[in-house]
């Protein structure tokens, strides 16, 4: 039950920072700070690897000008299934519900990402994540 509070509370924390990046400057630091020093990623572009350094914000910070840019105007987790892996990792399935506002019209999408965490201390943190095409589904949407 430990990880499952861990991870729930890791979550919350990635949506509010997201949410706040989307209205403001956003705190690259507290956002940085839900991942591992080092991270691996798979989506259908490929699978990359990477540290959480400068280089991670730089592309946070340009992620983040790009999802306002499009209109989204928020991200919340509408479910949250972990299966621990040993006492210190597990698997989070994050069903996300996006809102957009593209051309005066509100647009929803949900999706489902899967996420690597390690619990470190009584915190989760990422350390890799499983993605679908977010560029096809926004295409499908009308959003890009």
């Amino acid at each position: 039950m430990q990880m499952h509070k861990a991870v729930k509370e890791l979550f919350e924390r990635y949506a509010r920072n997201f949410n706040a990046a989307l209205t403001a400057e956003p705190d690259l630091e507290a956002i940085a700070g839900l991942y591992a020093e080092t991270f691996i990623a798979a989506s259908p572009a490929g699978i990359m690897s990477g540290r959480n350094d400068d280089e991670l914000r730089k592309v946070m910070a340009g992620g983040f000008a790009r999802y306002r840019q499009m209109g989204t105007k928020k991200m919340e987790v509408s479910d949250l299934r972990v299966t621990p892996i040993d006492e210190l990792h597990g698997l989070a399935h994050v069903d996300w519900r996006a809102t957009y506002e593209v051309d005066g019209a509100r647009k929803v999408i949900d999706f489902t990402n899967v996420y690597l965490v390690r619990i470190e201390g009584t915190k989760g943190k990422v350390f890799g994540w499983i993605t679908g095409d977010e560029d096809a589904e926004l295409r499908k949407h009308g959003i890009t």
